[in-house]
C-alpha cells in the first residue's frame, strides 16, 4: 500500500516525548514550569554546562521498548512517533555527528531509537521520528533567534548561553548537525513512515527544500509533516491539541506561516494531542484526559479525515505513567 493511502487509513497513532528533561519532571530549584515540561531548559534558562550533567545520571532501568509498542498495538494504534532529538539538542540515538547523545553521554548507553524500531517491526506498527530541525539549544548557532513571539521558555533560541544573536548563523548548525543527524536517522533505522519536524522560523525555504530532498533521497515513501517549514511537506500537522468540530481547508493559507498550514497536497491531516497539559513528563500535572474524552476526540477527528496522534510522556525511569496506560486501554475498549 502507498504510504499516503496507509496514512489516510491509519487514523490513530502514539507519540512519545522522552529525553533528559524527563529527569527534571517540570521542576528546577524549587520552581515549576507553567507549560510544557520538555521546555524546562529554556523556561529556567539552565546553562548547557549544568544541563549536560543530567546525561551523566540518565539511566532509565525500566525502559522496555517492547512494552511501549505492545501498549500502542493493544490500543489500536497503527504508528509510533518518537522524539529522536528535541529542542535541547540531546539525541536519543547513537549519533556520529554529535557525541551529545544517549549512547555516548549516559550510563544507560543504549540506542533507544533502535530498540523502538525493532519493537515496531515486531508488533506491526510503522515507525516515525520527531526531529527538531531548527531549535537546538545545545548548538551555538541553533535557530529561533529571529523569532520574538511568545513561547514556553525565555526565548526560542538559547539566549542565556549564546546571548549575541548578531553572531548566530543557523546555516552552520544546519550543516554541522541537522543534516548529518537526519541522514543518520534515515539510513540506520529501517523504513520510516514519516519524519515529524517542528517549529520552523529561521530555516530558509532553500533549507526546508533541501531537508525534504534529503528525506526523499534515502526514503522516497517517507512522509513529511508541515512543520518542516516553507511548504515543503506532504501532510498537515494541525495545532497542538487542536480538535476542530468542523474542518474547512483554507485555500488562501500562507504555507510560510505556522498558523497557515491548512492545505495538504494529498489531503492528509493529523492532530497531535497530549494526555495531560504537557508533552514531556511533569510529575505534578494530574490534569489527565479521560478515556471518554480520548474516544470522543478520536471519533470526531477520524470522521473529519484527521489522524489522532496521542502523546505519552514517560518518566526518567522509562515508565509510561499508569494514568496514561489506564485511560488508553479503557478508550480502546470503548472504541471496540
Amino acid at each position: 500500500m502507498d504510504n499516503r493511502e496507509w496514512f489516510r487509513s491509519a487514523q490513530f497513532g502514539m507519540m512519545a516525548h522522552w529525553g533528559l528533561y524527563s529527569l527534571l519532571g517540570g521542576e528546577y530549584k524549587g520552581r515549576r514550569v507553567h507549560d510544557y515540561a520538555e521546555w524546562i531548559q529554556s523556561f529556567m534558562a539552565i546553562p548547557n554546562k549544568e544541563y549536560e550533567q543530567l546525561a551523566r545520571i540518565f539511566n532509565p532501568i525500566y525502559f522496555d521498548a517492547d512494552k511501549w509498542i505492545r501498549l500502542a498495538a493493544d490500543c489500536g494504534m497503527k504508528y509510533f512517533v518518537f522524539t529522536s532529538k528535541h529542542h535541547d539538542g540531546f539525541a536519543m540515538f547513537k549519533s556520529y555527528a554529535d557525541a551529545y547523545n544517549i549512547v555516548d553521554a549516559t550510563p544507560f548507553g543504549r540506542d533507544v531509537v533502535g530498540e523502538l524500531a525493532e519493537a515496531c517491526y515486531k508488533y506491526g506498527l510503522k515507525m516515525g521520528l520527531y526531529y527538531s530541525q531548527e531549535l537546538d539549544w545545545h548548538h551555538p548557532h541553533g535557530g529561533g533567534y529571529d523569532n520574538f513571539a511568545g513561547c514556553s521558555g525565555v526565548s526560542w533560541d538559547n539566549s542565556w548561553d549564546f546571548a549575541d544573536r548578531s553572531k548566530k548563523n543557523f546555516s552552520i548548525c544546519f550543516e554541522e548537525k541537522i543534516k548529518p543527524q537526519v541522514t543518520e536517522l534515515l539510513k540506520n533505522y529501517g523504513e520510516l513512515c514519516l519524519m515529524w519536524f517542528d517549529v520552523p522560523h529561521t530555516i530558509t525555504k532553500a533549507q526546508s527544500l533541501e531537508l525534504n530532498q534529503l528525506v526523499k533521497q534515502y526514503q522516497p515513501d517517507c512522509l513529511i509533516n508541515s512543520r518542516i517549514g516553507n511548504g515543503a511537506y506532504d501532510y498537515v500537522s494541525l495545532g497542538d491539541n487542536e480538535y476542530p468540530t468542523s474542518f474547512a481547508v483554507d485555500e488562501n493559507a500562507d504555507p510560510n506561516s505556522l498558523d497557515g498550514f491548512k492545505v495538504s497536497p494529498y489531503g492528509l491531516y493529523e492532530t497531535a494531542g497530549t494526555l495531560n497539559s504537557s508533552w514531556g513528563f511533569k510529575y505534578y500535572d494530574q490534569n489527565w484526559v479521560t478515556a471518554e474524552e480520548i474516544a470522543q476526540r478520536r471519533r470526531k477527528l477520524n470522521n473529519l479525515g484527521v489522524n489522532y496522534l496521542l502523546n505519552v510522556g514517560p518518566d526518567a525511569l522509562g515508565r509510561i505513567p499508569s494514568f496514561s496506560e489506564e485511560a488508553l486501554l479503557q478508550a480502546a475498549k470503548m472504541m471496540k
